[in-house]
């Protein structure tokens, strides 16, 4: 009997775990769009309506699959993640052997361009990265209490070339400037192939109730990560700017971006999950 994968949120990255599992694994993949669901079984995956935001349509999830691959985000508001809420409350009636939540680094807030792993404590700074830690505090709790093996993957700047909104070319091209290398802030990176293969594997291996930070090798400050996508695809490195002109030419959305600066480690990605990547670093992904 196939294994029986359940997906919630089945967007790029989740499309791309369907292909990865292609005539291995039976998917199923909820969606809140009745439009998608012929994409989704064009892709392999049975599709079931259902919205988080609506807890009655989410009756018939409990029991329907071994694991849970949970991809899907968190309200636009608040602190809290009602969404995970919801779904945790289905799955409570025949909880999964495992689930697999695609958390953010953001959760860690600014580190100052420190060297860290999962043992950081957390401190976001954003409503978006609590709403994280909220979840992620839910999905510990329901594993404690019901067996599930939960996994939570941390995960920075996903790109592809493939994916939309995925390359930088298309910020270069509006001639977006960055930060002088002075005011500037490191930043993390997977390839969303890479980051798929993660998910896969830590549905198979990952630890009860630990947290993985699913990133690259690369250690590169944001202006740095721009230039090379430039250079790459033939298009002229962007202005750098300092900190009080970004202040006055960037949108908040666009600021929040640059307010944090961490490094990260991905020593558990590698050892407890033994995913070797393929694109070790931007260079080769882009």
């Amino acid at each position: 009997m196939k294994t029986r994968l359940l997906i919630i949120g089945c967007g790029d990255v989740g499309l791309r775990v369907v292909k990865l599992l292609a005539g291995r694994w039976r998917v199923l993949a909820l969606t809140s769009n009745p439009g998608r669901a012929a994409a989704l079984r064009a892709a392999g995956a049975v599709p079931l309506l259902g919205n988080l935001d609506e807890p009655a349509t989410l009756a018939r999830l409990a029991g329907l699959a071994d694991l849970v691959l949970h991809l899907a985000p968190p309200p636009r508001d608040g602190e809290r993640d009602a969404r995970t809420r919801h779904l945790l409350a289905a799955l409570a009636r025949r909880p999964p052997t495992a689930l697999v939540y695609a958390s953010t680094t953001g959760v860690y807030g600014d580190c100052a361009g420190a060297f860290i792993d999962e043992t950081r404590a957390l401190r976001p700074a954003t409503d978006r990265a609590r709403r994280r830690v909220d979840a992620e505090a839910c999905l510990r709790v329901f594993g404690r209490r019901h067996g599930t093996r939960v996994s939570l993957l941390r995960i920075p700047g996903i790109y592809a070339r493939d994916r939309e909104g995925g390359h930088p070319r298309e910020r270069l091209a509006r001639g977006t400037p960055v930060l002088r290398r002075e005011d500037d802030v490191f930043t993390n990176h997977i390839h969303a192939d890479d980051l798929a293969r993660a998910c896969v594997l830590a549905l198979l291996r990952g630890r009860p109730r630990r947290a993985v930070n699913v990133c690259d090798d690369s250690e590169l400050l944001m202006g740095d990560y721009f230039d090379l996508a430039a250079d790459l695809a033939g298009l002229p490195r962007p202005e750098r700017i300092s900190r009080a002109e970004a202040a006055e030419r960037m949108s908040p959305m666009q600021l929040s971006f640059w307010s944090e600066s961490r490094r990260l480690s991905n020593q558990r990605l590698k050892r407890e999950l033994r995913l070797r990547l393929r694109y070790p670093t931007p260079r080769e992904g882009l």
